[in-house]
């Protein structure tokens, strides 16, 4: 096997300098315990779809707008839009209100033109984000686009978490990621599940995905299941129940199927 380490890549200086001055005017206003963060979220959208068109305020009072073009101006406030957790009778309405402008403004970023695939700006954007909307975020938090929260406030994450395109981290019960876990493109992880007669009883569960750990592609999580340390998923896998740690496991539902190389030896000889 070829070990490839990531390439380290530069951008033009003038395209940096005004990514680090955003990015930190950015952080610092969050940090402030008076940020308003629906204005927050409302003028930083502006600025990033409509570049140099004056205030928000004058372009969403002007009256030779269409009905469209209007609502799409009002739509980048997140007192005007309504997100699917809202919904949800558990929500604890206080903690959900905290985090929904930087939810959207997350969300809004990554359809942008700025967002999207733009790696460099996306992964630290993503990064001050996190830290006010998790319950905790430990160092070097990497999360590629497109990946969605239920409450947000309700995940636990671990220091140098990878977290990869189009993943559906469904925190409703609470998710725990270890140190070192890897999600990979497409996955989800659930920690609420329906009963089966009645779609309405919902039980919610604590997810934990302990240090190590390695989601591979498409592979799903269900609700209340610890994935042991050092553990790996495989891709399309569907992980019913506890997984065992140092492990690789395979299927629907997952069953451990290997010990991995660097599994300690009693591990290994189980």
């Amino acid at each position: 096997m070829v070990v490839r380490p990531l390439r380290n890549l530069t951008i033009g200086h003038s395209a940096a300098s005004a990514a680090e001055q955003w990015l930190e005017a950015l952080e610092t206003e969050l940090r402030d315990p008076g940020c308003d963060r629906y204005r927050l979220c409302r003028e930083t959208l502006y600025q990033i779809y409509y570049p140099g068109r004056g205030s928000y305020n004058e372009a969403v009072a002007d009256s030779t707008l269409s009905p469209a073009a209007r609502s799409s101006l009002l739509a980048l406030d997140p007192y005007n839009v309504t997100l699917e957790p809202e919904y949800y009778a558990e929500t604890d309405a206080e903690a959900y209100a905290k985090v929904k402008p930087l939810l959207w403004l997350w969300q809004s970023f990554d359809r942008s033109p700025l967002g999207g695939g733009n790696v460099d700006l996306g992964v630290r954007l993503r990064r001050i984000l996190a830290k006010p909307i998790f319950k905790r975020c430990g160092e070097n938090f990497k999360c590629f686009q497109y990946v969605e929260f239920s409450f947000g406030y309700n995940m636990e994450v671990g220091d140098n978490v990878v977290v990869h395109r189009h993943v559906l981290l469904d925190d409703r019960g609470g998710i725990v990621l270890g140190n070192r876990v890897s999600i990979a493109d497409y996955a989800n992880v659930y920690s609420h599940t329906h009963d089966a007669v009645n779609q309405a009883d919902i039980t919610d569960f604590v997810t934990v995905l302990e240090d190590g750990v390695r989601i591979t592609y498409h592979a799903t999580i269900l609700a209340g299941v610890r994935v042991g340390t050092n553990a790996m998923l495989g891709a399309h896998a569907v992980a019913s129940r506890d997984l065992r740690a140092h492990w690789v496991h395979l299927g629907v539902p997952a069953r451990p199927v290997r010990a991995k190389p660097n599994a300690p030896p009693d591990i290994r000889e189980a």
